[in-house]
């Protein structure tokens, strides 16, 4: 393949796996659990659900890191000589670092939850009233960040975005020029 479309081609697909997972997961693993009728269910069936997702998810997030290194090398000129490559590259970067990290504190906070479902819950995400306070707390902090990841990973995917349009001949043209 030529230049860096297999690694951007990785990069990009990557992200819309851990994008489109997340929101999925959010949206319709979460959202159908919480109908399963006996109360025990819906916290097992979320768990076995993002069980089953996080080696895909996993797999996603480090192909997304790896393939950052052959298209950091590919365009290592445009970083010193290009305006805002470099700062949009470290924008994108910070995000996505920050996106990995509430990921994988989400998979520690599920598993929380996935050892204490017998206790049932009105939701994957939503705590029975008389549920453990650990419960509680873990499924609290589950709510928002089910919706964190895609926001960040969604970050990400414009940030590619960004990146691509920066290398539109017009774009390269007047950053060279305004650095």
């Amino acid at each position: 393949m030529p230049g860096n479309l297999f690694a951007r081609s990785v990069h990009d697909l990557s992200a819309a796996a851990w994008f489109g997972g997340s929101l999925m997961g959010a949206v319709g693993l979460n959202g159908a659990t919480a109908e399963a009728k006996d109360p025990a269910e819906r916290t097992r069936l979320a768990s076995l659900g993002w069980k089953k997702w996080t080696p895909v998810q996993t797999a996603a997030c480090t192909a997304h890191l790896a393939s950052l290194l052959p298209i950091l090398w590919e365009n290592k000129g445009r970083y010193a000589t290009q305006d805002g490559v470099m700062r949009w590259t470290w924008i994108k970067f910070g995000v996505t670092v920050a996106g990995a990290g509430v990921t994988l504190y989400s998979g520690m906070l599920g598993k929380k939850v996935d050892e204490l479902s017998h206790q049932g819950s009105e939701g994957a995400t939503e705590p029975a009233p008389t549920a453990s306070p650990e419960l509680k707390q873990a499924q609290n902090q589950l709510r928002q960040l089910q919706w964190a990841i895609p926001v960040l990973a969604g970050t990400v995917v414009i940030l590619g975005a960004k990146h691509g349009e920066m290398q539109r001949p017009k774009n390269v043209t007047q950053g060279l020029l305004k650095k």
